[in-house]
């Protein structure tokens, strides 16, 4: 049996798993980043993870082809370096050359999105497909682009940031500094700024009685309003739907994949987002008259993707 083993690096906890060539995560240790520490006490705590999945099974890892790392930022995967990851507070630091004073096999490092497309395709809701768009609706919004199986990340190893494509001009400030940006109105953040202003505008809207109710305004108020027939929220629903299209159809019109992926919290609502986005897709994608437009599905794998994609950086 040929084993991988990879690790998906949050800014809460970091995760580690070996993959069997089924491609199931056999072996799993989980663990705090607590990153607020310094960056070398982190990358030991990722040394050490490793280590004590490998372990589980009875290996070093020596046995394994590589320990691949998915870590959210802007990563140079040449390098092997991350020049910003916002919630590790990472400012150019060389992941991969500190990780390697612990680990006996070659180290390979790609952004977390990235990897979850990566593991979609090898082994997920993807693995049928060549070309491939990941969305992941979050607290912000990932992307990651697979062509004929493999990353893409643009001639310096920093581009599928889809995320940060304009979408609105001079909208809203985004966390990145640039105004308008998809990411701004279609993850989970920019869906809690609509909900928050329906329900400055309609008080009597049941999206106020749910959030007095629960003590907090999330991802899930606007859904469950709307399910229930708010007319409110269904008008938030509604003109979030159709920002989140009209991103996903501008990058469907540059890349022409065969599916769109999406995961992240939001995706969580299946077919009541799905079945609305799939109808409106056709309006903002360049030919879809006559080309037709991909299906967007929601991902399978969820947390697994990261990793599995992640133990394979060194093919893909």
């Amino acid at each position: 049996m040929k084993y991988r083993i990879g690790i998906d690096l949050g800014g809460t906890n970091i995760k580690a798993g070996v993959v069997d060539e089924d491609n199931r995560i056999v072996a799993y240790d989980t663990r705090p980043t607590d990153a607020d520490r310094p960056f070398a006490e982190v990358v030991l705590s990722m040394a050490q993870s490793a280590k004590d999945a490998a372990a589980q099974l009875d290996l070093t890892l020596a046995d394994f082809p590589c320990l691949g790392v998915g870590t959210p930022g802007s990563v140079q995967r040449k390098f092997g370096k991350v020049l910003r990851a916002g919630n590790l507070n990472w400012y150019d630091v060389p992941l991969r050359d500190e990780l390697q004073k612990h680990v006996s096999t070659p180290v390979y490092v790609g952004n977390d999105a990235d990897c979850a497309a990566a593991g979609e395709s090898i082994a997920g809701a993807a693995k049928d497909y060549n070309n491939v768009l990941l969305f992941t609706l979050g607290t912000g919004v990932g992307g990651g682009i697979i062509i004929e199986k493999k990353i893409f990340s643009g001639g310096d190893g920093l581009g599928a940031e889809l995320g940060h494509i304009p979408l609105v001009f001079e909208g809203v400030h985004c966390t990145c500094g640039i105004d308008g940006c998809f990411e701004a109105y279609a993850s989970v953040t920019g869906l809690i700024r609509q909900t928050r202003e329906a329900m400055a505008a309609h008080p009597d809207s049941l999206l106020n009685n749910l959030a007095e109710e629960r003590g907090v305004v999330n991802g899930r108020t606007p859904f469950d309003a709307a399910k229930a027939g708010d007319a409110a929220a269904l008008a938030v629903i509604d003109r979030y739907i159709s920002y989140v299209a009209a991103g996903i159809g501008g990058c469907i019109s540059i890349f022409r994949p065969e599916i769109v992926l999406l995961g992240g919290g939001v995706s969580q609502e299946g077919a009541y987002l799905m079945d609305p986005l799939n109808e409106r897709l056709p309006k903002y994608v360049f030919g879809s008259a006559y080309n037709g437009v991909p299906m967007a599905i929601q991902a399978t794998l969820g947390n697994d993707a990261g990793v599995i994609g992640a133990a394979y950086l060194d093919i893909v």
